[in-house]
């Protein structure tokens, strides 16, 4: 199967995705929050570098639970920047 190239608008959303889970998970290793969700640590590292931009809802939902981090608040930090800027102005 070929995949479609990403854009540099999923690439953007991608790394504001990991961004807001990094900062979420603050001290906590990398391996004990991939470990309390169930996830393979290559997962959760691929997902904080940005290398997997699109990752599925069960698993953001899942890694946002275990972070105490509103799923609200990952909509709104992975959202093109014009939409950010149009809901502050």
């Amino acid at each position: 199967m070929v995949r479609v190239p990403l854009t540099p608008q999923e690439r953007e959303r991608g790394r504001r995705l990991g961004e807001v889970l990094r900062d979420a998970r603050g001290a906590r290793s990398m391996t004990s929050v991939a470990a309390a969700v169930d996830m393979p640590v290559e997962t959760l590292r691929k997902i904080e570098s940005g290398r997997v931009p699109t990752p599925a809802f069960f698993t953001i939902a899942a890694l946002a639970a275990e972070l105490a981090l509103p799923l609200r608040e990952l909509v709104e930090a992975c959202e093109p920047v014009d939409e950010q800027r149009s809901r502050t102005a």
